[in-house]
């Protein structure tokens, strides 16, 4: 079996991932164990940051803050790049999908990046941990203001306000779960550095820890909400079949800025992942200020498919870049041999 396994074109991480989707269709989180789940998801993700945070010098961090050409292109690939493909998958598509389900693969395209698996694919694929950081945050921070705007824009009033406490609230969570914990590293990064050079898997484990549980989470939510109920087998198809075309378009067009644009290999990969992200924990608690309390079930399916999509066809490639990270550090003192 082992033998077999070795053999299989997914490796053991991707099956993980697999596993949790089932175990989540099995065995969803509910009540109680919603709650638990949620806040094992939390400590999670703070933990990662904390050992991000007693990892990083702060000289990397200023730096990435100051890369203000990887933050620029970071920011126009989510706000620009991803509403310019939404608007004409809507266009293709307009009468032949629900018109909610349309307005959900919309307001996709006008959610934020991701921050926990942004930055944990980054790390895991020898990128610039930083650079992702500081990409990622600034691009929720930014997204609380510029998401809202760009649904009055291009998808118009839909329902429901888009006023709200959502605007203080998201930074107050953004700041609670991620930047407080990192800054705790920060502080203790003096005591932790020498422990953490020596056990340098402990922040991967973390990261792909972590990933498995966001995955079992949200995947445990849908079924628990029932969303897969709510639409026809044929419209459900249509959406992942549009779900693919749009992250393998932002796949491809943000790899090929990268090289455009002259990054080095570490900055395009920031780009490759923080680019080609949306954020689901942004986008379900924005949909339920912006939209109709009834059509919300709907709109956020898109959403969800996607985050399933996306941590997928990103965990094949942060795997990837990583072996070719191990399969050059192998092969270099057999380069200074010589």
């Amino acid at each position: 079996m082992p033998r077999f396994l070795s053999r299989l074109p997914i490796d053991g991480y991707l099956l993980a991932l697999i596993g949790m989707v089932v175990l989540a269709a099995l065995l969803p989180a509910s009540g109680q164990g919603a709650v638990v789940m949620d806040v094992v998801v939390k400590v999670a993700i703070a933990l990662l940051f904390f050992l991000y945070g007693a990892r990083m010098s702060p000289a990397a961090i200023a730096a990435g803050l100051m890369h203000w050409r990887l933050q620029g292109t970071v920011f126009l690939s989510t706000f620009l790049l991803f509403p310019l493909l939404g608007l004409g998958l809507v266009f293709l598509m307009r009468g032949s999908l629900q018109p909610d389900l349309l307005t959900g693969m919309m307001f996709l395209c006008l959610l934020p990046s991701t921050v926990q698996s942004s930055i944990a694919f980054t790390s895991i694929a020898g990128g610039n941990v930083p650079g992702a950081l500081t990409s990622a945050s600034l691009s929720n921070l930014i997204g609380v203001v510029v998401t809202p705007l760009l649904v009055a824009l291009l998808i118009g009033s839909a329902g429901g306000s888009a006023g709200g406490g959502i605007h203080l609230q998201s930074i107050l969570d953004i700041g609670l779960q991620i930047l407080a914990p990192f800054a705790v590293g920060q502080l203790c990064r003096p005591l932790l550095l020498g422990w953490l050079t020596r056990h340098a898997k402990l922040t991967g484990l973390v990261d792909r820890g972590s990933i498995l549980l966001i995955v079992y989470a949200a995947f445990s939510e849908g079924m628990v909400a029932g969303v897969w109920s709510h639409v026809a087998p044929a419209d459900l198809a249509k959406v992942i079949g549009l779900n693919i075309v749009l992250l393998g378009l932002v796949l491809g067009l943000t790899l090929l800025a990268g090289r455009a644009l002259k990054f080095d290999r570490p900055d395009r990969i920031v780009i490759l992942f923080c680019g080609s992200k949306k954020s689901m924990a942004s986008g379900i608690p924005m949909a339920g200020i912006l939209f109709a309390s009834a059509s919300v079930p709907l709109i956020v399916l898109p959403i969800m498919l996607f985050h399933q999509i996306q941590l997928f066809a990103c965990t094949i490639i942060a795997q990837r870049y990583a072996r070719e990270n191990a399969a050059r550090l192998k092969d270099e003192p057999q380069i200074e041999a010589y």
